[in-house]
């Protein structure tokens, strides 16, 4: 709309002409809205609110005497309050660049003031103490021109080719070089360290590995090994087996023809023996008897004798049997039936001699005697027992 007027956020309109401001201010203050303003009758102008910066080099001599270059920056601004921006702008608002200048030159005077107190020590380690002083003290005439400051930054110190800084930071550049250099060693030492004991573990490693392959390797060939021998060890003892079986079924072979060799021929031979042994002892038994009694010429007498020496014929008859090859086929009966026999055979002995006697004259003969028992057994078998 013609003749109304809006200033920025970051500004203040200031309306001269007509009626004063407030507190006899020579112009009306306007910030944060817009204003109808006459033409003609009415001039506006506008100042800022805005953040500005001044840096400040200034040459100072502290309390010891040494010259030092210190450099800094402000921030400032024209305050918010109506008071501020009328001081602020009575003072910049024809040139408002003003405010950048004069606010360094304001700073570079409370700095040469402050520092002139101090020691380097002191500016060197107390940087923000002197940034908070020298705020203080400008504070005051900040305000009568309108200005706030919002912060004072010390850029660098610097002492020139004195070198009375780079003197004080010695020791300490000493200590921390030699904490560095005791840094570095120990690093050094626990790098070294490590590497050791990577190695060791490596070498522990490898040692281990070698082992199990070694003993891999051991038992694989012990394996191949076993696994080769297996068949001829195992054809081995199969014909280790079957030469024991041939060597058993001979022994038993050999044995089974020599029992049959004892029944076979020892046996019967034995068996043959023992009766002519017997009649042998009996044909000598009867030529006794018959001299006996042909001396005596008593038959009765002879007849006794012969019975007298009928049990030691049965004994020599019995005696006869110990190896003879006797076959009992009745069992117990059959044992029993062989003890009869043998009697009969004395008897038919006797009856033998007797017969001889009667007969004058005759030749000896060598007599044999067969005595077949025959029986029934327990069981009622027929059973035989031939006596040669």
């Amino acid at each position: 709309m013609f003749g109304y007027r809006v200033p920025d956020p970051d500004e203040a309109m200031l309306i001269s002409g007509g009626r004063r401001g407030l507190g006899g201010a020579p112009f009306r203050v306007v910030t944060g809205h817009g204003k109808f303003v006459l033409p003609v009758f009415r001039k506006t102008r506008f100042l800022t609110l805005a953040m500005c910066e001044a840096e400040v080099s200034e040459t100072c001599v502290t309390r010891q005497g040494i010259a030092l270059t210190v450099k800094a920056v402000i921030a400032f601004k024209v305050g918010n309050d109506h008071e501020s921006i009328v001081n602020a702008g009575q003072r910049f608002l024809s040139d408002q660049d003003q405010m950048s200048v004069l606010t360094g030159r304001i700073f570079a005077g409370h700095l040469r003031s402050i520092i002139g107190s101090m020691t380097v020590e002191e500016i060197v380690t107390e940087r923000q103490k002197l940034a908070t002083e020298v705020l203080e003290t400008s504070k005051t005439e900040m305000a009568k021109i309108g200005l706030t400051v919002d912060s004072l930054q010390i850029q660098s110190i610097d002492d020139g080719k004195t070198g009375y800084i780079e003197a004080m930071a010695a020791p300490h550049k000493a200590a921390i070089q030699r904490q560095a250099q005791i840094a570095q060693a120990q690093a050094t030492q626990a790098a070294v360290e490590a590497q050791q004991a990577a190695a060791r573990n490596q070498a522990e490693y490898a040692r281990q590995t070698a082992v199990v392959q070694a003993d891999f390797t051991a038992q694989v060939d012990r394996a191949q090994a076993q696994a080769a021998q297996a068949g001829p060890l195992a054809q081995a003892h199969a014909q280790q087996e079957v030469i024991a079986a041939q060597t058993e079924l001979a022994l038993r072979a050999a044995e089974l023809r020599q029992q049959q060799l004892v029944a076979e021929i020892v046996k019967p031979a034995e068996a043959e023996a023992e009766r002519i042994r017997v009649l042998a002892v009996a044909d000598a038994e009867r030529m006794r008897i018959q001299a006996a009694a042909a001396a005596s010429h008593d038959r009765v007498a002879l007849e006794r004798m012969i019975i007298d020496q009928l049990p030691q014929i049965v004994k020599e008859a019995a005696s006869g049997l110990q190896g003879a090859n006797v076959n009992v086929l009745n069992g117990a009966d059959g044992l029993g039936e062989i003890a009869a026999g043998l009697v009969g055979q004395g008897l038919t002995i006797l009856d033998s001699v007797r017969k001889n006697l009667r007969a004058e004259g005759a030749p000896a003969a060598h007599p044999s005697a067969e005595v077949q028992v025959r029986g029934k057994g327990q069981d009622g078998a027929n059973g035989r027992v031939d006596i040669d």
